[in-house]
């Protein structure tokens, strides 16, 4: 049986819980930057690449690992939201990507082993893939709309690059995460398909205000007309908010479209300092809100949340049906920024 069955087969009987957030956990243990270099020989600062750690302390990283699967976790991403030669670039460490994905994957499927071996319960292993801090929608330059600092096909290899080095590793679902343009997205599944295996992809778009649009203009459903073609595992929404202010676009997507519904919010909106307050008790008790309303088949956290959050959430989420996947509708979908449906 495939990783996808496996994961829609629970997904049928329960609500899934994914992991929290590595770049928390990793701030909370206030790393140096010789931390984060350990004994490789880069001309950079290395401050802030988290994504390195998985070769320069992997026991850090195993135990973050290990924290948010005994919290409860049922998928485990990989250590790798940055793992990708254009955003290690502002590291200088574009020849370690292939290295870092591997290790990264290698140490979350170890623990998925271990604590399957424990329970006799499957812990899916999602390869985590970034929006890297490029956009092929908009133009960085004012002076020239039509401007783009990379194309798709370039950006496409990129991807494809860190997509069969985590695959290498054991990863055995591609996570499409933090989507802030739907071309970028678009990308990233072109090079998945372009990977020599079948890879089930999920996807998970940001919302950046509360009008329920992403940086590249979609709206919620446009999205989704724009991505459907993937046949997505799953779709869904993650950081942009915290649960509260997310909860309305969840139920939009989740009246909209026939695949598993994933969403991970930010634990509240950040602080003046950029830190996040909201405590466990109030994160899961509004997830849990969505869980009894029907919404969600797989919840999760992500920026500021921690294993204490994690293990809330499961605990609230413990026993509620899952939501019941809409029959598709026999329409014809297009978007540009808003859809456009046609009669059948």
């Amino acid at each position: 049986m495939t990783a996808a069955q496996q994961l829609r087969d629970e997904a049928a009987r329960r609500i899934l819980v994914k992991d929290g957030a590595f770049g928390t956990e990793v701030q909370a243990r206030r790393l140096k930057e010789a931390d984060y270099r350990g004994d490789r020989d880069l001309a950079r600062d290395q401050k802030g690449n988290n994504d390195l750690l998985s070769l320069t302390r992997p026991a850090l990283i195993a135990e973050i690992v290990e924290s948010f699967a005994a919290a409860g976790a049922d998928i485990l991403a990989t250590n790798t939201f940055n793992a990708n030669r254009i955003s290690q670039a502002d590291y200088g460490a574009e020849a370690l990507v292939r290295e870092m994905n591997v290790a990264a994957a290698r140490i979350v499927c170890e623990a998925a082993d271990r604590h399957a071996q424990k329970d006799g319960r499957k812990r899916f292993v999602a390869a985590a893939v970034g929006p890297t801090n490029k956009t092929l929608s908009l133009s960085p330059n004012v002076n020239d709309p039509g401007y783009r600092e990379i194309d798709f096909d370039a950006l496409s290899d990129v991807y494809v690059e860190q997509i069969e080095a985590l695959v290498e590793g054991g990863a055995e679902i591609v996570l499409i995460e933090t989507v802030f343009d739907t071309l970028n997205a678009k990308a990233a599944i072109h090079a998945a398909r372009r990977v020599g295996r079948e890879l089930p992809i999920m996807l998970s778009m940001t919302i950046t205000d509360l009008s329920g649009r992403n940086l590249s203009g979609h709206s919620i459903e446009a999205f989704w007309a724009s991505i459907r073609h993937a046949r997505p595992l799953s779709v869904g929404l993650n950081c942009s908010f915290g649960a509260a202010q997310l909860r309305a676009h969840v139920a939009t997507l989740a009246a909209t479209a026939d695949t598993l519904i994933m969403a991970y919010p930010n634990a509240g909106l950040p602080n003046e300092l950029g830190e996040y307050d909201e405590c466990p008790q109030t994160t899961s008790t509004q997830v849990g809100e969505w869980a009894r309303d029907g919404l969600v088949n797989i919840v999760g956290g992500c920026c500021g949340t921690t294993p204490a959050h994690i293990r809330a959430i499961a605990e609230r989420v413990h026993g509620l049906p899952p939501r019941q996947l809409p029959k598709p509708q026999q329409r014809t979908r297009l978007a540009g920024i808003e859809p456009m449906i046609l009669a059948a």
